[in-house]
């Protein structure tokens, strides 16, 4: 009988402990003062009408509430806050063209340049385009992994996106299931 008091009432005071426990409070994030209003970028693909590789800006249009790539001071196209689904970073790991060659060519160690490694770093833009009714993922690299980050970050925080990790999505309302 005594042991089983014991029993009983250390399962009530460990339950007692783990029910105490406060959930993290989850951190809004927020756009650093010094962001820049420009990233320098080249779109990869994954729009509609847009199929050509092209280097330019991505820059923030607010009054509009969407976000717009600029090739020489030129609009190219738009992808509004509201479409976007998921914006995430990527990268890709690969051997450069030049390693490709070295390794075959016929001299001693030539397979040493096959361990050249070139990481490519890519901001991801899943979006839903209203006027075809049609998803969609825009690709486009950046040269630095930190711009990049500062560039999703800040996308998400202005089309008001939940955070999770490094990626910003919009949550879907349970009640269209």
């Amino acid at each position: 009988m005594n042991k089983l008091f014991v029993v009983l009432a250390a399962i009530v005071l460990f339950s007692g402990i783990t029910m105490a426990q406060p959930r993290q409070a989850e951190k809004s994030p927020s756009i650093p003062a010094n962001a820049p209003a420009s990233y320098e970028a080249r779109y990869e693909g994954g729009l509609f009408g847009a199929s050509k590789k092209e280097t330019g800006n991505l820059t923030f249009d607010d009054a509009n509430e969407r976000v717009v790539f600029m090739r020489e001071g030129k609009e190219m196209f738009s992808i509004p806050y509201n479409a976007l689904i998921i914006v995430y970073p990527d990268s890709k790991d690969e051997v450069p063209q030049a390693g490709k060659v070295m390794s075959k060519i016929p001299i001693p160690g030539r397979e040493l340049f096959g361990l050249i490694n070139k990481s490519t770093k890519y901001a991801n833009m899943t979006f839903e385009d209203p006027e075809v009714q049609a998803n969609g993922t825009a690709s486009f690299r950046f040269k630095d992994k930190d711009k990049l980050l500062s560039f999703i970050n800040q996308l998400g925080v202005k089309a008001k996106m939940k955070q999770r990790g490094d990626a910003f999505y919009k949550a879907r309302n349970s009640a269209t299931f």
